[in-house]
This record gives structure tokens, sequence and C-alpha cells, in this order.
């Protein structure tokens, strides 16, 4: 019998504060479910940051969410313990049952989590925070990938976060058989190392530093709130805050990411899953 109900479970990590990231994603998961009318999508979110609310293994797709603040504040908490025992199992899971796999996505503050709980890379503060929408670099395994293949060199998408991804470790990358997919670019003349911003560990688990869930109204969000407009002029200056304005409307920019990374991710896992005997 061919699997014919897809569960996908967003784990939810901005802690309480008001987002647009948990729609975003809402609307990927409506619209992959409109898309892929031959089986039968339940979709439920999880507050984990928050209330210790944590997805069980029935689920098949896995999203974790952006969130604010240092991805270090949980340590020691009960619900990042169960946020990693669930990253543990869904690992452990994929590398027993080859025929029954488990999806998962990390988004911003969870793809920071992501490299401490596989300690691949260290997670750092920035010197400056990173906001607005940034443009970005793929790698030759990242021109190859289904998730960003599409996308033209550079692209952009929504960049917001203090914390940054860097100095990979190249044996734990080689045992995990893990691939950087793209980079941060630098635009400054600082000579600093750019921070990773997609990495794929396996077939079935893959994040991404930016936000490929942004639309244009979940910027303007952000950019209409009068310190953060503030931040960006104060660090990047005016004219690239018009700019940034600019891309936002751009159909070839943080449109074009909207509709490619997140919803090839979903979409080819239910395409997988769907072809599992069960």
């Amino acid at each position: 019998m061919i699997k014919t109900e897809i569960k996908i479970a967003t784990i939810d990590l901005y802690n309480n504060e008001r987002n647009e990231g948990i729609r975003c994603i809402g609307e990927i998961v409506r619209e992959a479910a409109l898309t892929n009318t031959g089986c039968e999508i339940t979709y439920k979110v999880f507050d984990t940051r928050y209330k210790n609310e944590i997805p069980g293994m029935e689920f098949d797709i896995f999203i974790s969410s952006g969130g604010p603040g240092s991805p270090f504040e949980g340590e020691g908490t009960s619900w990042e313990r169960n946020y990693f025992k669930l990253l543990d199992k869904i690992y452990n899971h994929n590398r027993t049952n080859p025929d029954q796999k488990k999806y998962l996505f990390f988004i911003c503050h969870s793809f920071q989590l992501m490299a401490r709980f596989f300690e691949f890379a260290e997670v750092a503060k920035r010197e400056f925070k990173s906001f607005g929408v940034m443009p970005f670099t793929k790698t030759e395994a990242g021109k190859d990938d289904i998730l960003l293949k599409s996308l033209p060199e550079p692209f952009y998408a929504a960049d917001i976060r203090q914390y940054q991804v860097i100095h990979p470790d190249k044996k734990i990358m080689e045992e995990l058989n893990a691939k950087i997919l793209s980079y941060e670019i630098i635009d400054d003349n600082s000579g600093r190392e750019p921070a990773l911003a997609a990495i794929r560990i396996s077939k079935e688990i893959a994040g991404t530093q930016f936000h490929p869930e942004a639309d244009p109204d979940s910027m303007l969000y952000h950019f209409n709130k009068p310190d953060e407009k503030k931040q960006i002029i104060d660090t990047y200056g005016e004219k690239k805050y018009h700019r940034m304005m600019d891309l936002l409307n751009d159909p070839a920019t943080i449109k074009r990411t909207r509709r490619t990374v997140l919803p090839k991710f979903i979409n080819n896992a239910i395409d997988q899953l769907t072809k599992v005997l069960i």
C-alpha cells in the first residue's frame, strides 16, 4: 500500500514573540497541499521554545523556525534538551530506516541550533546585526542542489540575525557527508570570513541561515518599525535601505526565493514519501 497521508509539523522557536515566520511557513504548507492532491496533508504547529511542545515521530516532515535572541540562551532548559532529543531521534531514525525517512528543515535560529547539535561549525555573535534583503552565493554543490539550483547567482533572501555559523570543521563535515550549499556575500572591505548560509546534512535534512519563507509583506512588517529602519540606515546607509525596499518588489529576488527553496524541500519530501510502500 502506498503512503497517502503526510503529516507536517512546524517547530515554533519564536518564544511567543510576534512574528511573520509562522504565517509564511503555514502558507507554503497550504500551497503544497493544493499541489499534492494525491495525498492527504495534515499540519500542526508546536510552540516548542515557549511551551516546551515537541512533535512526535509520527510526523513525516519537520520545519524548525527562526526565532529571536541567542542560540545559546536555551542551554540547560527543558525545551532545548527535548528539542535536541528530537533531532537525535530523527537523525538516527534515518540511519536505520532507509525506506521510511523523516524530513527536516532548519531556518535561521534553528540553523544555528543545527550547527550546535551536529558540531560541524562554530556559532558566534556577529559584530553587528544583519538585517534586510541580502545577497547570497551558491557553492558548486549548491548549484546542483534541488533547493537552490533554479535561483540566480547571486540570489536574494531575507536575512535577520545577530549570530552566524562560521569556520566549518572539515573532518566533521566529511563524517556527516554534509555539503555547504551557500555563503553570505560580504560587501565591505573588512576581510572577514563569510558566514555559512545553507547546508545539506543528508538527502532528508537541510537548512538555511536566511529566511526562505519570507515574503514582501513579512519584510515590510519589519522595515516599517522605526527602530529597525534606523538600524538599517545606521549600519548600511540610506541608499542601501531604499535599495532593499526596491528589492522587495522585484519578482526575481525575495519573491523567487520564497516560491523556490522551502516549496522545493516540501514537495520533494512528499514526492519521496508517497513512493514508499508501507
